[in-house]
């Protein structure tokens, strides 16, 4: 019989209680009282508690990504006594129909393997296993990762999924983007640091709008045409890239060179350039002409940064185009940044960079 149980916002009244649940439920990896506060306040977080005759018996919290239309399921707990009488699956279904009406259209999660009733309630509810992270939790735990579409009954399948790499410095993001892309045709065995900063160092624009340069789309055409692969460049703009984000004349001046001696290195590897922004139709049919695509989107849209940023088009549907992002956010766990579904509504307006609207993207398969 399921217990009579109401579900409301969790607030800073519940944090003695939910403090008492973690305590009761988790050996390790225990959320703080400040994580708590933190996630009580947060604008990207949906946090419920599920309460039982004027107390909290379990909570639920779900991590909302900005820009993209992915929802975590972070924390799940219900304390001993009142598991098994449906509230899990109570608190569950609320926070989707909440990151639903958010604009979230994908949950996902982390479980540990070992955690078999859990696993078993995840899947009763639909959710499917997306892969699996070893020695995972503080206890060295492998971790199982779920996903379930949560708008619609979809479920995300891929004919020749990509690998994910995370960069390993700030301004790599272009180098571990074109690695996945190249990755895709057996070159696994380069997924290591020492690529990524060997593409970069071929690549780089020298400077950026604070610290090292990231990589202009020429210098990562090149750099795959050395290792091999066939490449494609669209660039919505002939003007020299990315200068009007620095503002000392030296910085300009040297970008402007390295812009030009890359168009001379392009023209000369005979790489088709086209001076036309990339659209979705030719993201789309590339990626079913046997093409890894690669495009620069700005950041603003995902952490209010103007930064120009690489990832890896890993697929395409009716409703959304999904990446693999490199780069993994303090709140985030490798599983955020992979297979990321970005609404094709907004996709165009992701992908243009700066005051010009810069886009730009590189198409590239095995020679």
């Amino acid at each position: 019989m399921k217990t009579q149980t109401s579900v409301i916002s969790a607030d800073l009244s519940h944090l003695d209680e939910l403090l008492a649940i973690e305590s009761m439920c988790f050996q390790s990896d225990r959320l703080s009282k400040r994580s708590f506060k933190h996630w009580i306040k947060h604008e990207n977080g949906v946090f419920l508690v599920a309460i039982v005759d004027a107390k909290v018996v379990g909570y639920g919290l779900v991590i909302s990504h900005p820009g993209t239309s992915l929802a975590r399921l972070y924390s799940l707990a219900i304390v001993p006594p009142f598991q098994g009488k449906g509230i899990a699956i109570r608190l569950v279904e609320t926070l989707e129909q909440k990151s639903v009406e958010a604009g979230r259209l994908y949950m996902r999660l982390e479980v540990a393997k070992k955690n078999v009733h859990a696993i078993d309630l995840y899947k009763r509810m639909g959710y499917r296993e997306f892969g699996e992270y070893t020695d995972y939790y503080d206890d060295h735990d492998d971790a199982l990762r779920m996903q379930k579409s949560i708008w619609q009954n979809k479920v995300l399948r891929l004919k020749n999924p990509l690998p994910w790499f995370s960069q390993t410095t700030d301004f790599t993001c272009g180098p571990a983007a074109l690695m996945m892309a190249m990755a895709n045709y057996g070159s696994r065995e380069q997924l290591n640091q020492n690529t990524e900063l060997d593409i970069w160092r071929k690549a780089t624009t020298i400077f950026m709008t604070s610290g090292h340069g990231g990589t202009h789309p020429f210098g990562l055409a090149l750099a795959a045409k050395e290792r091999g692969f066939a490449v494609k460049v669209r660039v919505s703009d002939n003007a020299p890239l990315f200068v009007d984000s620095v503002r000392s004349d030296h910085k300009k001046s040297v970008m402007t060179a390295v812009h030009n001696t890359f168009s001379e290195q392009l023209s000369q590897a005979k790489i088709p350039l086209e001076y036309t922004a990339p659209t979705q139709d030719w993201i789309e049919q590339h990626l079913q002409g046997g093409y890894s695509v690669i495009i620069l989107i700005s950041t603003y849209q995902l952490d209010k940064r103007k930064a120009p940023h690489w990832v890896a088009v890993t697929h395409i549907d009716k409703d959304f185009i999904y990446v693999h992002d490199p780069d993994v956010g303090e709140q985030q766990t490798p599983l955020d940044c992979q297979h990321v579904p970005i609404a094709r509504a907004r996709f165009d307006t992701l992908c243009a960079f700066g005051k010009s609207k810069l886009r730009t993207a590189i198409a590239l398969k095995r020679a």
